[in-house]
């Protein structure tokens, strides 16, 4: 009799075992693709690495995440940044004023990378043939990107930059340049007129795509230095609206600081 159930176990793992690892292959999709055979960017996506819903309910730490995390669901790295002398010098500065003087306090519009890989907020992809548009919720801003054309010759700088974009293979590469000087690509990380920035967007499946974006300014970082993020599919979300200066009470108190930092300013306790 003991023979004959571990027969009828070792039958049903012989068959559910398969399944199960069937199964596991079948989330993994392939990338959906366009008329033409390029990849379909077309969708809604956020910053991590978790396939399926993003649940903003999830018993986690912070919005997003499982329980039991204490870090974001996300895969950013970056190169440590290769600032020059006086701009590591004043990239202190900043991180010692703790930030206050971050354009965003002021509801300013930052370049990509920084506006990319913004864990809470979606961004949307629409694509055709000849443009690739990026809708960001944070700052409730876009992109239009001509595809295979080049730049046109009444460009003006610009918070975001100015875009192209071309296939290399079947990855999207956006190259931005005349960029507003000062814009922050990352914490504190200013930038010049010089900026620019090559994007790469590779959708890997269905449900991800991988990013990476080469930071060049020779006027404040020594060398090119790469971000890197997973960006991942959100169906059902939508990008909504947000509008930074609304009841924005941080920004005229930062203002306030920065004319007068005396007020601020704290006597260590005894």
């Amino acid at each position: 009799m003991i023979g004959r159930r571990i027969a009828i176990v070792s039958a049903f793992v012989a068959v559910l075992v398969p399944a199960a690892l069937g199964a596991q292959g079948a989330a993994i999709q392939p990338t959906p693709r366009t008329a033409d055979g390029k990849p379909d960017l077309t969708g809604v996506y956020q910053a991590s690495t978790r396939r399926g819903p993003w649940d903003f309910e999830a018993p986690g730490d912070q919005p997003g995440q499982p329980a039991g995390r204490s870090t974001p669901v996300n895969a950013s790295t970056r190169d440590a940044i290769p600032y020059q002398d006086w701009a590591r010098d004043k990239a202190q500065e900043y991180l010692n004023r703790r930030s206050v003087d971050d354009p965003t306090t002021f509801c300013i519009p930052q370049p990509t990378p920084r506006i990319t890989p913004v864990g809470l907020f979606p961004i949307q992809f629409v694509q055709t043939k000849d443009t690739i548009v990026i809708l960001y919720e944070y700052f409730n801003v876009f992109r239009s990107i001509p595809i295979g054309r080049p730049l046109p010759d009444d460009i003006e700088p610009a918070f975001l930059g100015n875009s192209v974009a071309r296939w290399d293979g079947d990855t999207m590469v956006i190259e931005a340049s005349h960029f507003k000087e000062g814009g922050w690509v990352t914490n504190g990380a200013f930038t010049s007129d010089a900026l620019r920035v090559t994007e790469r967007f590779t959708r890997v499946d269905r449900d991800q795509i991988n990013y990476e974006a080469v930071i060049e300014d020779p006027k404040v970082f020594t060398k090119p230095w790469t971000v890197r993020t997973t960006l991942m599919l959100r169906e059902g979300a939508r990008v909504r609206e947000y509008v930074c200066n609304e009841n924005n009470l941080d920004a005229e108190r930062y203002r306030e600081f920065l004319a007068r930092p005396s007020l601020f300013t704290r006597t260590p306790p005894r």
